[in-house]
């Protein structure tokens, strides 16, 4: 039998938790609910969510502080919820790893169609990883561990975001050669996804950030204007 896809919502508003709640149990997800994000590592790793509806606006630790305590534990696809307009907020979101975000007040159906996108892509790229001969991709030096979403960089380990890894993944695969927004875009969210127009850029500033330490990489990514970026492989 299939495995029954799981999601964990985490928000303040007990309106919200229980219309979502009733929805999506509708379609067949299990659904849990948390108040707060104080409980969030722990019950990610009893119950192991497919997927994670997490509010940023909460009292006490928001989102933000909630992602950012997630993320050395788990690599589960996260959708952040912000009020409208806050470009700040889901700036640092994706910073910190979200892979998609909603702004509030939003149609249920909206969220769902989100939902099984995020699914969708991350359920190909464990598909796609396992169906490769090799498990690691090596340019100059790094080594991309596809089975567990890692940059492995001079004796070190470095944890990425599942779309840190698309991300960096398509830039490695195609190293020498210049990519378009629209190329990564696609490899990241795919086709049927319309990206927050910053997200690649603040992508990309991420994984220069990771790199910045490593004076043999970390000028790896460049920018190719009026085109995208590039990756560059040996120097």
């Amino acid at each position: 039998m299939e495995k029954q896809l799981s999601i964990l919502i985490i928000d303040d508003d007990s309106k919200l938790r229980d219309l979502l709640s009733q929805y999506l149990d509708g379609y067949g997800y299990v659904v849990n609910t948390l108040p707060s994000g104080d409980k969030c590592v722990e019950t990610v790793k009893k119950v192991h969510p497919s997927i994670i509806i997490l509010d940023i606006m909460m009292p006490g630790k928001d989102g933000l502080e909630v992602l950012r305590d997630l993320r050395p534990h788990s690599n589960v696809p996260v959708i952040m919820l912000t009020a409208k307009g806050e470009d700040t907020d889901r700036i640092v979101g994706l910073e910190l790893g979200a892979d998609d975000y909603m702004s509030k007040p939003f149609n249920p159906r909206e969220l769902l169609a989100r939902i099984k996108a995020v699914l969708r892509r991350a359920q190909d790229s464990e598909r796609n990883g396992n169906a490769k001969n090799s498990s690691t991709i090596n340019v100059a030096g790094l080594t991309l561990n596809i089975p567990h979403q890692r940059l492995e960089i001079e004796g070190d380990t470095l944890e990425l975001s599942s779309t840190e890894f698309k991300l960096l993944h398509a830039l490695m695969e195609n190293a020498g050669d210049p990519l378009t927004r629209d190329d990564l875009m696609t490899s990241v969210w795919g086709k049927d996804f319309n990206a927050f127009d910053r997200s690649i850029d603040v992508h990309i500033s991420k994984l220069r950030a990771l790199l910045k330490p490593y004076q043999n990489h970390e000028s790896r990514i460049k920018t190719v204007w009026g085109t995208g970026y590039l990756f560059v492989g040996e120097k």
